[in-house]
């Protein structure tokens, strides 16, 4: 499905890019995507971090193509279009986003550090995809 045909069915909604938004995603996520990185923090909290991160990289993505979404789990389904993301990361971060929802909703994480790594890696390779958008 396309992004216009998400807009048609009221998924999303057309709003022009803002560089300012844009650019205060990509920080809070490059700022979440290093914290997330300290071993010393813990699981939940750095796996919270790198979600986020993950995120806010999807929803500047989502923006910069000029959409918007309420939906968490659509902003990642959405990087097929906006960074012609494969679907082995957009799986990863849909697995993540159900992991996150367990957490929040459930108050249950639990901790699987392949998995966390996973996550940061791939957030990474997004932050780099994401810094490539120009306005």
């Amino acid at each position: 499905m396309t992004l216009e045909n998400l807009v048609r069915i009221k998924e999303l909604r057309s709003e022009p890019p803002d560089r300012r938004e844009f650019e205060g995603l990509v920080k809070a996520a490059a700022d979440r995507l290093t914290d997330a990185g300290n071993r010393g923090l813990s699981y939940a909290s750095r796996f919270d971090l790198a979600y986020n991160a993950a995120h806010g990289l999807a929803l500047a993505a989502l923006r910069a193509a000029g959409y918007r979404s309420d939906k968490r789990y659509l902003v990642f389904q959405c990087l097929v279009h906006t960074m012609n993301l494969s679907r082995g990361p957009i799986r990863l971060f849909s697995v993540c986003h159900e992991w996150r929802n367990r957490a929040e909703y459930e108050g249950y994480l639990e901790s699987d550090e392949s998995l966390l790594e996973e996550l940061i890696d791939n957030t990474k390779q997004l932050l780099q995809a994401v810094k490539t958008i120009g306005f």
